[in-house]
Formats: structure tokens, C-alpha cells, sequence
């Protein structure tokens, strides 16, 4: 398989490159070091109105790997992180890679069933977690012993606003369920006993694992993508190159990106806190996204944000409330759009109200994550995931592998310095994933049209076969959308003796007075036979990740 025409490239920005050079950094902790030297009086991150410039960062990250080191680990270890977004997760991750360890990003939302799954997998030997979520490791401490447990709190490193944060977190809200872990220790005592330590500077190449990064098991298993230091720097730059256009001439003394998106996520992790480190810019921590009104408040505050990345059920959540119409954003440079399908209608009403459209972006945890972006330069939706970025090459594979004509419907399959290896402990599947000539398979359906620009349909997995005919939940959960009265929606195939397989749609009113029957009559409008929803089921909330991607295998289930 050839794919000697690159249509994408001819659909490049002025002044975008078409691969990258490799990194001049051996390692991330090697870039981290050079933006702690480059910028030590600015902020680094803000957080509930505390902030911690790069100087601190170093300071605190530094001794943070040097208490790390004490433990004794070997080389190569995995370090657990389990937080939200808080300054103690920039901490605690460049903390773990600069003692020479791998980061194992954990959702804080996980069950114990969850957690127990991902620390054996794993491998962990430490464990670092919100005191919120410490009761659930508890539940699992025996089947799954660390070497150590670090325990935090949401206050810890905001000093004495800080006591006030947790008082009201523990007594009032009562969000954190009783917990006993005995040799744990807390996170900033952690901190004074590196101090007190000399820190060993490791050698750490290119090709060493930085994170373990577990894909999201939306329809299935959660595999560990094995992420290298020089997988994340390539995707660092190929996100640098992208945007430069749309920063040109713009003289910004310092980007300021907002964290609504966890950071223990891929895309935030790429995205805001190691490209957020590169360039020296300054992250707004959002510990939690779902309160909207908090987080209305919180975008009040910070008139002064360029970059926004973000998912359609945020900005859906944000453009039906009211008060955020209020909102100005008079700095904001770009919106990305990631982790799920964007919506034309948000996408929409998001540029109406901000002025900035969304520009949507495409990749995977296994991608390190960008794959494909549209370009900031766009001035309105497009309704595609933009071009290949540089240095990555896409196919559309059809049966046995063989490419299909530009335009046709297809897997999607990507080549690249951003690329994972493997799977951690999982050489059958990585085998499986990619293709003889190193393709890796995405399991996501799509097309690629004469310009090189690619659209998403579908996940393979999700894909819906009624009376022989495929039927792509998204494309239905678009055309739903599209409908007044309609807050959220999901779509889902369910066994039928008919047709073999039926759609059935999961639906979330905007107005009370909304009815099956005025819902199934829009879709005979819309839509053809076989694509239309048999079943209607209306429910106040739907099933979502953390990163508020829809969970279809909850609604299959």
C-alpha cells in the first residue's frame, strides 16, 4: 500500500511546513528544564485564584522527583496520578518524568473496579490521589498494594484560602467519603522531604515511555498506549507549526490556554499542559467543568483567554445558558473541537455568541493525540476534521487493507512520529492495530476528499446494520440535533427480529412539552426509512466520561 499523493499538502496554510524535524530535546523533561530557564517569573498556572509561576514549578517538581527517587523504584517505574485538574497535577506529572518514571494517568471518576483494573495492568508501585476519590482505592488496597500512597486535597497548595477551600469541601459538601490508608503520606509533606534530598538527575532519551496513557474503553477494554518522550514532543511541535498562522502578527506576550478538559486526558495533556509548557504560556485550572455556573463565573473573570479547547457537550452546555451570552472573550484567538463529534448547530450558536469559530480537531489516545486539525485561519464551521498535521500521513483502507478511492467511506488509519509503539502488555493487539506497512488502525470510519480534508462518520464498533444497510449514529445524533426542543441526544443499534438490527435513540429535552410522536414525525421528514429512529426513549441526563464524551456502550448495556 502507497499513498504517493499526499492530497493534504496542497491545502497547507502559507508558511506551514509539511513534515517537522525531530525534536532538538531529548526528552520532555528536557523541555520542561529549558522553559523553567526561559520564563521563571511567569505564571505557569492559576488555580482558584492562586497562581504558581515556573520558578515554583521547577522548585516544586524538582523536589518532588527527588522524593520519588528515595522510594527506591527501579528505573522505568509507573507512577499513578489520580487528580482533577489542580496545580498539584503539573506537579506530580513532570515530577514523576523527571525522577526517570512513567506517568500512568488514572480518571479520578473511576469505580473501584475501574482503579483496580488500571493500577494491576499497569504495574504502579505509587499511587498519587485526591483525597475525594481515596475510599475507592481503599476498597481495592489489598488487591492492588502500592509502594506508596500520596494523598491531596483540593486546598493543599493554596494556602490559606486553601483551609477554607477544604473545610467547606469535607464538612459542608461532605465530598469526601471516610478513608483510612495508613502509609500514605500527604502530598506537600512528600515535597519538604525531597527538599531535604539530593535529586539524582536521570538520563532519559527519546525513546524511553513517558506516560501510559489508557484509551477511554468507550467499546471496550481499556488498552495502556504506550506513549514515548519523542512521541509527545513531535506532537507538541506538529500542534506549534499548526497554529503559528493564526497567531501571526497577533504580538501576545504570553497564551493563556483554558483547562476545562482534564488534564489527565489526552488531549488537555497535549494540548494545554505540555504545549502550555513549551511556550511558556499560562494554564486556567478548571477543577470542575460540569458546574456550569461556577464555570460561567470562572470565564467572566478571565476575560483575557486565546486558546479554548473544549468538547460539543461543553460548549452545548455553555451556549444554553442565559448568563454566558454575557460572556466577552475579546482575546480569544482559536476553539478546538476534540475527543467527540461536533455538532454544526453548537458550533454555530458557539461562533454567534463568541465571534470565533470551532475548529475541530481529530485524533487518539494512541496518537499522542492530534492526528488531523482545521486550520485556525477557517472563518466558520466546517464540518470536517481539517488535514493531516505535519508529518503524518492518512489512508482510507477498504477490505484486506487496500485503499479506497478519495471520497469513499473507509477506516482511517495514520502514520506518524506521534504514533505510539504497542500496547502496554498487549502484543496480540498491536499486532492487530497496525497495518503491515505501520498504519495504525483507528477503528473510526471516514473519507478523505480530492483536497486531502478528512471527515469522521462513525466508529466502526458503533456502526448500525438495519435490513443490510449501515446506519452511522452520528449522522443521525446530528440530524436530531438540528431539532427544537432537543437538548443532547445519543443513538445506538438494538437487536430486531425485522430489519437484524434497529435504531434507537436516547433523548434529552430541552422543552418539556416535546413528544415521541412529534420526534419520529421530524425523522420521517429528515431522514429514510432505514436510518430513522423505531424507539424513542427521553431521559433527563445521558451517560458520559469525564471528558463528557457520550457513552454508547452504557445505553447498549
Amino acid at each position: 500500500m502507497t499513498n504517493p499523493s499526499k492530497p493534504w499538502l496542497k491545502s497547507y496554510p502559507e508558511g506551514v511546513p509539511h513534515t517537522v524535524e525531530e525534536s532538538s530535546n531529548t526528552s520532555l523533561v528536557e523541555m520542561f528544564e529549558e522553559s523553567f530557564a526561559s520564563f521563571p517569573n511567569r505564571k505557569a498556572c492559576e488555580y482558584l485564584g492562586k497562581f504558581m509561576t515556573y520558578r515554583d514549578l521547577d522548585d516544586q517538581s524538582k523536589n518532588f522527583a527527588s522524593y520519588l527517587q528515595s522510594l527506591g523504584l527501579e528505573r522505568g517505574s509507573r507512577v499513578a496520578i489520580m487528580l482533577p485538574n489542580v496545580i498539584q497535577f503539573q506537579i506530580a506529572m513532570m515530577g514523576v518524568l523527571r525522577a526517570g518514571f512513567v506517568v500512568v494517568n488514572v480518571n479520578p471518576l473511576y469505580t473501584a473496579r475501574e482503579l483496580e483494573y488500571q493500577l494491576k495492568d499497569s504495574g504502579a508501585s505509587v499511587l498519587i490521589i485526591l483525597e475525594n476519590f481515596a475510599h475507592v482505592y481503599q476498597n481495592i488496597s489489598k488487591q492492588a498494594p502500592m509502594h506508596k500512597t500520596i494523598v491531596t486535597s483540593l486546598g493543599e497548595f493554596i494556602g490559606a484560602k486553601g483551609a477554607i477551600v477544604d473545610f467547606v469541601v469535607r464538612h459542608i459538601k461532605k465530598a469526601v467519603p471516610q478513608w483510612s490508608l495508613p502509609q500514605s503520606i500527604q502530598f506537600k509533606d512528600a515535597i519538604q522531604l525531597g527538599a531535604k534530598n539530593t535529586f539524582q538527575k536521570p538520563t532519559i532519551c527519546a525513546d524511553d515511555p513517558a506516560f501510559l496513557q489508557y484509551t477511554g474503553g468507550t467499546t471496550g477494554i481499556s488498552k495502556g498506549a504506550v506513549l514515548l518522550h519523542r512521541n509527545i514532543l513531535a506532537n507538541a511541535k506538529q500542534i506549534e507549526v499548526w497554529l503559528e498562522p493564526g497567531l501571526k502578527g497577533k504580538h501576545i506576550e504570553q497564551l493563556i490556554f483554558l483547562c476545562a478538559l482534564p488534564l489527565y486526558h489526552i488531549f488537555a495533556l497535549t494540548a494545554c499542559a505540555v504545549f502550555g509548557a513549551r511556550k511558556g504560556g499560562m494554564l486556567i485550572m478548571v477543577p470542575n467543568p460540569r458546574d456550569i455556573p461556577g464555570f460561567i463565573k470562572l470565564l467572566k473573570s478571565h476575560p483575557n483567554i486565546h486558546i479554548f479547547p473544549g468538547v460539543n457537550t461543553l460548549f452545548n452546555a455553555l451556549i444554553h445558558r442565559p448568563e454566558f451570552s454575557k460572556i466577552k472573550l475579546p482575546n480569544l484567538l482559536v476553539t478546538i473541537g476534540g475527543g467527540m463529534a461536533m455538532q454544526k448547530v453548537v458550533a454555530d450558536e458557539w461562533q454567534k455568541l463568541t465571534g470565533i469559530p470551532i475548529a475541530e480537531g481529530y485524533g487518539l489516545s494512541e496518537t499522542s493525540p492530534v492526528a488531523c486539525v482545521n486550520t485556525p485561519l477557517i472563518d466558520s464551521f466546517t464540518g470536517h476534521v481539517g488535514l493531516p498535521v505535519p508529518g503524518t500521513e492518512v489512508v482510507i483502507l477498504g477490505e484486506n487493507d487496500t485503499e479506497v478511492p478519495l471520497g469513499q467511506a473507509g477506516e482511517i488509519c495514520i502514520r506518524g512520529p506521534q504514533v505510539m509503539t504497542r500496547y502496554w502488555n498487549m502484543p496480540d493487539e498491536t499486532r492487530n492495530v497496525f497495518t503491515a506497512d505501520g498504519y495504525f488502525r483507528s477503528g473510526d470510519i471516514g473519507t478523505m476528499d480530492v483536497d486531502g480534508y478528512v471527515k469522521i462518520i462513525d466508529r466502526k464498533k458503533d456502526m448500525i446494520i438495519v435490513s443490510g444497510f449501515k446506519v452511522f449514529p452520528n449522522e443521525v445524533e446530528e440530524v436530531l440535533s438540528l431539532m427544537p426542543g432537543i437538548l443532547e441526544c445519543a443513538v445506538i443499534g438494538t437487536p430486531d427480529d425485522d430489519t437484524g438490527e434497529a435504531v434507537k435513540a436516547f433523548i434529552v429535552k430541552e422543552h418539556e412539552h416535546l413528544t415521541e410522536e412529534q420526534v419520529l414525525a421530524y425523522c420521517k421528514q429528515q431522514m429514510t426509512n432505514y436510518k430513522r429512529p423505531k424507539k424513542i426513549i427521553f431521559r433527563t441526563e445521558l451517560p458520559k466520561t469525564n471528558v463528557g464524551k457520550i457513552l454508547r456502550r452504557e445505553l447498549r448495556d
